[in-house]
């Protein structure tokens, strides 16, 4: 299984800020799938440019990407945007778990705007830019998709 983890950030895309909140997510990920191979980049807060990384992963085929920041009010954060663009299928309840969870030790996590859903067999979903954010929102909804993923591999069905 292929796993991307693709960070959202103008200041690190040029090297003004260390990129925290990515590293984080693969060390959760490696604990709940470490068979996975795992790929990072990091893109600039860019609508175009993020779609197209989103297509071309979905394309290849990989079954998880996670992207992490451009989620917020910030007037360049367009992550969401992005995503609507290239999924088929929305996932609305990963995002509303992810707030509401994230919420109960944040209420700042309700102005997360992140979206989810499947490019094909490709779940898609966004976490916030912030270390702390990315770590819970994923912890609060590993479980959902490790059985997501397998639903949307046609391996298993609903239970």
């Amino acid at each position: 299984m292929v796993i991307a983890v693709l960070t959202i950030s103008d200041r690190c895309s040029q090297g003004l800020m260390t990129d925290t909140a990515g590293p984080a997510v693969v060390t959760l990920l490696r604990k709940y799938w470490p068979e996975a191979e795992i790929e990072t980049s990091l893109l600039a807060d860019n609508e175009d440019a993020i779609s197209a990384e989103l297509n071309r992963l979905s394309c290849r085929g990989d079954a998880l990407v996670l992207t992490v920041g451009g989620t917020g009010l910030g007037p360049r954060d367009r992550t969401p945007e992005a995503t609507r663009r290239v999924i088929d299928r929305e996932a609305p309840g990963l995002a509303e778990a992810m707030r509401s969870r994230g919420a109960a030790a944040n209420p700042y996590a309700w102005l997360a705007r992140g979206a989810a859903g499947l490019k094909d067999r490709t779940l898609i979903v966004n976490l916030p830019g912030s270390k702390r954010g990315a770590e819970q929102s994923l912890a609060s909804i590993v479980d959902l998709l490790q059985h997501g993923l397998q639903v949307a591999a046609g391996s298993q069905t609903h239970p």
